[in-house]
């Protein structure tokens, strides 16, 4: 299934501008914030037999700005931001961009050398018993596709799972979603053309990106102010669940931005004979790379 050339054309433009740019906006308030915590926590520190309030001071265009972090918010008197649209823009931005390039874009999914392995595979292990009720050479195109949208949202559900039982140990939740992350990387290049895998691992980790801020994130920051407006104290637990989810989010945004540029370098990333080896490489070196800008 193909769309016309040019509408084609309009689309991807449209659809990547949006998308950049919102991941810009995204990506720059959720590390801004982050350095503001790293910093509020210093002045906490500093000040705490001093009775005075830790506060970060700060020069931008024409003014100076103060900020300080507040357990209790003043919901009476004032007006509460939230930070929101940035996620769901990039994310639906994307998504939209995956579709128009990949799942409309006549062929981009496709290797025909990995398809015709991946068949021949097929037909030799489970052909005799399953092709009456599906022949893969005939709905390989659809079978990619379903393969690509299984990835999107089982990555996230593995992840969630995983952060409900695992998130106290974080050292061994990052050894083992290294690990799936290389498998599944590995797994799609013999699936998809090795562009499509790459995006498609980008793809997954911008929605739990996503999913994190939408489903965990701002329903746990609702929950702290129904608290508020109740008269009652905020659930600690429910800020450590949101700060985590959203410092794991700067970890990922690392290897995504990189993929999201790697389809300019074929020649060295997803065109290479070992492309999920160097994936798998730029993955952990954007996380340690995330480490070093998170404590700048």
């Amino acid at each position: 299934m193909t769309l016309n050339p040019t509408l084609n054309e309009w689309l991807n433009l449209i659809f990547r501008w949006v998308h950049v740019f919102a991941g810009i906006m995204w990506v720059g308030t959720t590390y801004y914030f982050t350095w503001l915590d790293a910093r509020l926590t210093e002045e906490e520190k500093a000040v705490a037999n001093t009775n005075n309030t830790a506060q970060i001071w700060m020069v931008h265009s024409g003014g100076f700005y103060v900020v300080e972090k507040r357990k209790v918010p003043d919901l009476v008197s004032r007006t509460l931001h939230w930070f929101r649209w940035e996620a769901g823009t990039t994310w639906l931005s994307g998504m939209a961009l995956l579709i128009v390039v990949y799942y409309l874009g006549g062929g981009a999914m496709i290797d025909p050398d990995v398809q015709d392995s991946v068949v021949a595979c097929y037909q030799q292990l489970l052909g005799g018993r399953l092709n009456a009720f599906f022949d893969l050479s005939l709905h390989y195109y659809w079978f990619v596709i379903a393969l690509g949208c299984v990835t999107l949202v089982g990555g996230w559900l593995v992840y969630d799972l995983m952060m409900l039982s695992l998130a106290k140990n974080e050292k061994a939740f990052a050894l083992i979603a290294y690990v799936l992350l290389v498998g599944i990387t590995y797994g799609l290049t013999r699936v998809l053309s090795g562009r499509a895998a790459y995006i498609h691992v980008g793809a997954m980790m911008g929605t739990i990106m996503a999913a994190n801020v939408w489903m965990r994130i701002l329903p746990a920051q609702k929950k702290m102010i129904a608290a508020i407006n109740q008269g009652r104290k905020p659930d600690d637990a429910l800020s450590a669940q949101a700060k985590l989810r959203s410092k794991q989010n700067t970890f990922m945004a690392v290897p995504v931005v990189f993929i999201m540029i790697s389809n300019h370098f074929p020649g060295v990333t997803y065109g290479d004979r070992y492309n999920w080896a160097v994936l798998a490489v730029l993955i952990l070196i954007g996380w340690v790379a995330a480490r070093f800008i998170r404590r700048a």
